[in-house]
């Protein structure tokens, strides 16, 4: 009992640490590298972009690195694809590796795909403008996490990961003010910039009735700088809380039901909450709904899963629906495996 008091203490004192970190924050609509918020995970994404309590496989390194811990597997590889708007899509992969009794670690690659973009400068003809060439701008994040158990409920875990963002180059004139002028100087530069990132989390297990609390802060960086305004990665601070309301009343049951909570604290937005659900039905076929409040244009979600042994091998099959507004919809499809 003293230990799990200690436990319970813990949890708390890391809401208190973190909504004091929140309270702090006064920088508004100033990040950058957005693609960090990327929702990764078919499965996360299906109920309502909900994954900072129940997301137990490698894909948990994106949302709550303190997850990897409970995998069940000890070796466990997950695959995403997003299919975004406007032809901007992005992979993601990661993988984790039980170190026995001392922890887990973690590996993570987030990949962007903005499509080609057609590049023009000004120019004295008729125009005012001349193209030149096309170009594709790209992002990219590699990350390594480690999750350790400090007992059977609490666990911690640590995501450091390197991002880059690469957005192609542009004609500057850093002197003169118009063509006419002897000392307008026009040169081709590149803007490209790339920093460290960290992701740290925690993760308890109540053990009544599937009611469990997670907090993470994510994207805790340095500023970094592409001309004269420096901005921060795109920090938050999210906190979720899940519950299995079918346990109330029969323990014993087969099927599951997740009820999910978060709140998500954006360093530049004001608050967004989520709420999802999912029913797994003998462990096998998994319906998932959700919605997404006080976004732009996101908002529900819905979507399946399916688990399934192929030849000893556990494999898990994801897809989500994500309604967005007035771009349409993105689509999510997700492999897992484990061994």
């Amino acid at each position: 009992m003293k230990t799990v008091k200690i436990e319970i203490l813990a949890v708390l004192a890391a809401v208190f640490l973190f909504e004091s970190a929140t309270g702090q924050i006064v920088k508004k609509a100033q990040v950058g590298f957005r693609f960090l918020e990327n929702p990764v995970s078919a499965e996360v994404v299906g109920r309502g972009g909900v994954g900072v309590t129940t997301t137990m496989n490698s894909s948990g390194i994106f949302w709550n690195p303190s997850l990897i811990v409970w995998a069940s597997s000890d070796i466990d590889l997950g695959l995403n694809y997003t299919k975004g708007i406007a032809d901007i899509d992005y992979n993601a992969m990661s993988a984790s590796f039980r170190l026995g009794e001392f922890g887990v670690i973690g590996v993570s690659a987030l990949m962007m795909d903005y499509g080609t973009f057609y590049g023009t400068r000004r120019s004295n003809n008729a125009d005012g403008f001349e193209e030149t060439g096309t170009f594709s701008p790209s992002a990219l994040a590699l990350g390594l996490a480690f999750s350790q158990k400090v007992s059977d409920r609490f666990s911690y875990g640590v995501h450091v990961k390197y991002a880059r963002q690469d957005l192609g180059s542009a004609w500057v004139a850093p002197t003169g003010t118009t063509f006419g002028d002897p000392a307008f100087n026009v040169s081709q530069r590149g803007y490209a910039e790339g920093g460290i990132a960290l992701d740290v989390g925690a993760f308890y297990d109540f053990f009544y009735n599937g009611i469990r609390f997670g907090a993470t802060l994510q994207n805790i960086s340095r500023e970094i700088r592409y001309e004269n305004e420096p901005f921060p990665m795109p920090f938050a601070v999210s906190f979720g809380a899940t519950v299995e309301p079918l346990m109330f009343f029969d323990e014993t049951e087969r099927n599951v039901f997740v009820m999910s909570f978060e709140s998500r604290h954006p360093r530049d937005y004001k608050e967004k909450v989520k709420l999802g659900g999912e029913y797994r039905f003998m462990e096998i076929l998994t319906a998932r709904a959700g919605y997404m409040m006080n976004y732009d244009e996101r908002g529900f979600t819905a979507g399946f899963g399916v688990r399934q042994d192929f030849e000893g091998v556990p494999l898990r099959l994801d897809y989500a629906y994500e309604a967005f507004g007035i771009f349409g919809a993105v689509h999510h499809v997700s492999l897992g495996m484990s061994y």
